[in-house]
């Protein structure tokens, strides 16, 4: 017997496209552009620090992080957002933010609110932990569109009041995956209005707030500071990955109010598997040094203009404000990335394997997802390419 709330689960976007292409000839040769896998050189420095601390692996790691990476992580929060926390009671570093992103609805949602089954709010399309999230404690996945109408972030506050009595948490991807749209002041002000007039949680997942392309996107938890909102309110979400182009070392963080972070870390202690230590090292090394970053970014920012130049004239296009994606328009995804594949090679995540049909209507159906992780170099002819097939 097996469990029926996974039962209607659509296959994962990933084998879902192998199935979609795998079967038909490429038409060229094969340029991947599907995962969100930086291919940008990560620190030099990093080999040494692993070298110099091999002794690590033969220990088991601090659960909750080592001390020093807690502080480098916190002193990181300071610097980037003007925030400071106690970085013993409200960080804790994580091994790859899906832990995190995962875990967070088991430690703190409800079984019920208000008497009622709860309800777990998420943008759509998404990144897809957080649905799962939901469905794993009980709770209902409420998928709100988030369009070019509303610059691609949901409107929470445009739900019924029947849905948001139930709320118990709210995800938001800011820069948002796979749109490239940053959530601004004045969105996290009225959403911070909302979670206090509703009495639910934010969880804020900034993983791509490094990659911009001029002024660093506002963080979830710099504008709760500014307002004086209530600390356990907002909960964030960080990575190494695409910072600092090391999406293999794992190393992520969560931080958040006092005693949210506490039930995280209780739960952590049961059921978790922390960073072994050479790699905690590393990661309190690199989240303490922004040259290599700010050299990544302008690397992207870059790629901005090279893309830009690219789908200049292009109805409907619209450049990332941050992260390394673009969401292109097309008369059907699917479609799409099939004849991108068959005549040239170039491969692509079709949009509606990252969203959900909602009443018949899927948000992500007429667009591709197209990873611009590759060096400049590789990545302008493929996007000429793709281009060229479906555009010209």
């Amino acid at each position: 017997m097996f469990p029926e709330r996974f039962s209607n689960l659509p296959e994962y976007a990933f084998p879902r496209l192998r199935t979609l292409l795998d079967s038909r000839p490429a038409g060229g040769n094969v340029v991947h552009m599907t995962i969100g896998e930086p291919k940008h050189a990560f620190p030099a420095f990093v080999p040494e620090v692993i070298a110099e601390n091999m002794a690590g692996f033969g220990s088991y790691p601090p659960n909750d992080g080592s001390p020093q990476l807690q502080q480098a992580i916190g002193d990181w929060v300071t610097r980037r957002y003007g925030v400071t926390l106690d970085a013993t009671k409200q960080v804790m570093p994580l091994n790859g933010t899906r832990e995190g992103l995962y875990n967070i609805a088991m430690a703190v949602c409800p079984e019920e609110k208000n008497g009622q089954k709860p309800a777990i709010l998420l943008p759509n399309p998404f990144y897809q932990v957080y649905m799962i999230a939901a469905i794993s404690v009980g709770s209902q996945p409420v998928f709100v569109p988030a369009t070019r109408q509303n610059n691609y972030l949901p409107d929470y506050g445009a739900l019924p009041e029947e849905v948001l009595n139930r709320t118990t948490a709210a995800y938001v991807c800011s820069p948002s995956n796979p749109q490239g749209a940053v959530a601004d002041k004045g969105y996290w002000r009225d959403l911070l209005a909302l979670a206090e007039k509703y009495d639910f949680q934010i969880f804020a997942d900034e993983c791509y707030s490094e990659l911009y392309r001029d002024t660093p996107p506002p963080g979830a938890l710099e504008v709760a500071a500014e307002i004086g909102a209530d600390p356990e309110r907002v909960v964030i979400f960080q990575s190494l990955s695409k910072r600092s182009n090391l999406p293999g070392l794992r190393s992520g963080f969560v931080a958040g109010g006092v005693e949210t972070m506490k039930r995280v870390r209780q739960l952590r202690a049961y059921s978790g598997a922390p960073l072994p230590l050479p790699l905690q090292r590393v990661a309190e090394r690199v989240w303490s040094d922004e040259t290599h970053v700010e050299e990544n970014r302008a690397l992207y920012q870059a790629k901005y203009d090279a893309a830009d130049a690219v789908f200049d004239g292009v109805p409907g296009y619209k450049g990332p404000d941050a992260g390394f994606f673009l969401w292109l328009p097309v008369e059907d995804g699917e479609q799409a990335a099939v004849k991108l594949w068959t005549e040239t090679g170039v491969r692509v995540l079709p949009g509606a394997y990252l969203s959900r049909d909602v009443e018949g209507d899927n948000p992500g159906q007429g667009y591709i997802r197209v990873a611009m992780v590759a060096p400049i170099d590789e990545m302008t002819p493929a996007l000429i390419t793709l281009r060229d097939c479906l555009y010209m």
